[in-house]
């Protein structure tokens, strides 16, 4: 095994025999001046200044001479690559590194390079005797942290991987151009699959033909963005559009942020039905086939979320999302609801029975339309069980509980996670309302135990989901789940028609002020107000929902206490932190959110609350001027448009609030350029 002291200590001994032979010559130059000049001795009348010329040529042809063989010396131990690298990496494997162009260099204790083969030769690099750090300061990490993964760098325009092995001080260079060429060529070659889909086309259309002039504008846009940008388009539908591309064609798209959803918009800006894309986008697997699955998911997302956005898919990686600037519309007809309504009727009449439930912390909205899910079953005479943990209910809700129905009707009513688990079989249907993440549901164990679940919510869709429900319905365009119920139990084609009683009917009104902020949220529409005219017709009463929701004097005290700690942290918007000794209800973080949005000037609101030991909660609200679904998207929630949430395990307040304000500095201006877009958009039209 090759010893790189051995070689040092040869290269030293030339070094020093040099050294002393110059030093002798110095010293008796030295002396010789001193003796002839002071004519010590005579040596003026002795010496012959021709014989000191002579002497003096001779000496310099010496020292040139001396000089030489040294250098040569010295790189004949330096440069003897065939038997040196022998030494250092074994016998008959000089053609082998060379073929698969490995470098390797020796250093010293003091990181000074002794020794490399020939590969740094022929790629005109010269490192002898310099300090590797000096040369790739990038290395020094790779010598402190042993055994980590090799060091990527570029020498004279071609790619290296640098490994160290610091027992033996030797340090391999593995030339990776070719390779680096190839892959990049390969990755901007990949395939890229897109599905392209407008939304509200039928209601654009209304019933004219597909010259259109919004529809014919947008199409022209769409093609000629696809032109631009080397997509090839296929349409397999009136409204959607198969997009095929390679990788290099989606950096693109991706560099102009997706413009084509921006051109569409403005096209339709201004009438009655705002023509919007959504697009599904998949990378990163190279089965077109999977990438076209993948699309497809990705675009229900988009369109889940209300449309007006692109949702990319990279394999095995987390889903990104683009756009969403636009609050999702209210574009049902009665004729979807009904078919809807009675898909899902269907589907309970063929269960044995059914167990609903709703989120965490189950607020009115989710107890109403969980009771309207109910009455649903008992319409149809199918044994029906809402799954509710007390401790993980509102206070408000669980109040409303108890004090609406009596003891022997809520055991009948309601069972606790644990026990719903043995009320499973094999046709039993599992209903899920107001929530569709799977972790945040009141008894995530059952999703385990059954293939048959109904998803039905009205936030905007995370990428996070409950696989494969056999009824999926997601409307962001609703204000509340028990909006959505309400509709279902009017509009089914069931006869007779289903039945509400009052009290159910008036907990799901209840649900209805608290999601509306009892109707100023801006996803408040007209079918808002015509649910809850639906539910005033089944006996609702509003004095008694309103009674439901208010605060007794200790919550004014709570939430009045959080709004004293307002923050701002940008113009317009603010933040407060609750107590972090105290733990509140979700109900109560939310309400301090909407307290502070009622004060003049604040147009976004954060609020940051412990709801348990083990869990802390951002609520987050808006005018409408800042899409604080964007910002809670950011740090792992999401929600509406005006309002949002997001929640953190095993973090501290302080950690929380760090990360929501580095989201808010970085982020805001993106949250604020989707209303700002669509003013540019309208002037434009003007």
């Amino acid at each position: 095994m090759y010893n790189k002291l051995t070689m040092k200590k040869k290269i030293n001994h030339v070094r020093l025999i040099t050294f002393i032979t110059i030093l002798f010559e110095v010293l008796g130059l030295a002396a010789f001046v001193v003796i002839y000049f002071n004519n010590f001795f005579g040596a003026k009348e002795i010496i012959i200044p021709e014989y000191v010329i002579i002497g003096a040529s001779a000496l310099v042809a010496f020292n040139i001479i001396l000089l030489w063989a040294s250098y040569l010396r010295i790189s004949t131990y330096r440069h003897k690559t065939d038997l040196k690298a022998a030494e250092v990496i074994g016998s008959d494997v000089q053609e082998a590194y060379n073929f698969a162009m490995i470098g390797l260099v020796v250093t010293d204790e003091n990181d000074i390079v002794i020794w490399n083969n020939d590969l740094f030769k022929d790629r005109h690099i010269d490192i002898i005797d310099l300090n590797i750090f000096d040369w790739q300061k990038d290395l020094r990490a790779l010598k402190e942290r042993s055994n980590s993964d090799p060091v990527k760098l570029i020498i004279n325009n071609r790619n290296f991987e640098v490994k160290y092995l610091s027992d033996a001080g030797l340090w391999i260079f593995k030339d990776t151009t070719d390779y680096e060429s190839i892959y990049s060529y390969s990755k901007l070659q990949a395939p890229v699959v897109g599905i392209l889909s407008m939304d509200n086309y039928d209601e654009v259309i209304k019933g004219d033909d597909d010259y259109n002039d919004t529809i014919t504008k947008a199409k022209d846009a769409i093609f000629k963005y696809a032109s631009e940008h080397g997509i090839l388009l296929r349409k397999f539908k009136d409204s959607n559009y198969l997009m095929l591309c390679n990788y290099e064609a989606y950096s693109k798209m991706k560099d102009d942020n997706f413009s084509i959803v921006d051109k569409v918009r403005s096209i339709s800006f201004g009438g009655d039905v705002p023509l919007t894309l959504s697009i599904g986008i998949a990378r990163d697997f190279p089965d077109v086939v999977k990438l076209n699955e993948l699309a497809n998911a990705a675009l229900e997302i988009a369109m889940s979320r209300g449309g007006d956005q692109v949702v990319v898919s990279v394999y095995g990686k987390e889903m990104e999302f683009y756009g969403g600037k636009t609050e999702a519309q209210e574009k049902r007809s009665r004729v979807k609801t009904r078919v809807l309504a009675d898909s899902l009727i269907n589907l309970i009449k063929g269960a044995s029975n059914v167990l609903i439930m709703g989120h965490t912390n189950m607020d009115m909205d989710a107890l109403g339309s969980c009771l309207g899910v109910k009455a649903i079953c008992e319409r149809l005479k199918i044994p029906a069980r809402l799954v509710v943990d007390l401790k993980a209910t509102e206070a408000k809700t669980r109040a409303a509980l108890t004090s609406s129905f009596s003891r022997d009707v809520l055991e009948q009513l309601v069972v606790n996670s644990k026990d719903a688990v043995s009320l499973v079989k094999s046709d039993t249907l599992v209903v899920v309302c107001d929530v569709h993440i799977p972790n945040m549901v009141m008894a995530p164990a059952l999703l385990d135990h059954t293939n048959k679940v109904v998803v039905i919510d009205h936030h905007r869709r995370a990428e996070e989901y409950i696989e494969s429900p056999v009824f999926n319905y997601i409307d962001p365009a609703a204000s509340s789940a028990s909006e959505l119920i309400t509709e279902f139990i009017r509009f089914s084609s069931i006869s007779p028609r289903i039945e509400l009683n009052p009290t159910y009917a008036t907990i799901m009104l209840s649900g209805i002020f608290l999601d509306s902020s009892f109707y100023k949220s801006k996803n408040t529409g007209i079918r808002t107000f015509e649910a809850s005219t639906i539910l005033k017709e089944f006996g609702a009463d509003n004095s008694v929902a309103d009674d439901l929701l208010k605060d007794d004097f200790e919550e004014y005290i709570e939430t009045t206490n959080i709004v004293s700690n307002l923050k701002t942290v940008d113009y317009g918007v603010v933040y407060a932190i609750a107590d972090p000794s105290q733990i509140y209800d979700s109900a109560s973080i939310s309400k301090a959110a909407n307290a502070c949005l009622s004060m003049k000037g604040i147009h976004a609101a954060f609020v940051i609350g412990k709801t348990s030991n083990k869990e802390i909660k951002i609520s987050a609200r808006s005018d409408g001027l800042i899409n604080v679904s964007k910002l809670c998207e950011k740090l792992g929630g999401g929600g509406h448009f005006t309002s949002s949430a997001a929640t953190f395990l095993k973090s501290n307040v302080s950690e929380v609030e760090e990360m929501l304000v580095n989201v808010i500095h970085k982020h805001l201006s993106e949250a604020k350029a989707d209303v700002a877009n669509r003013r540019n958009i309208g002037q434009e039209d003007m």
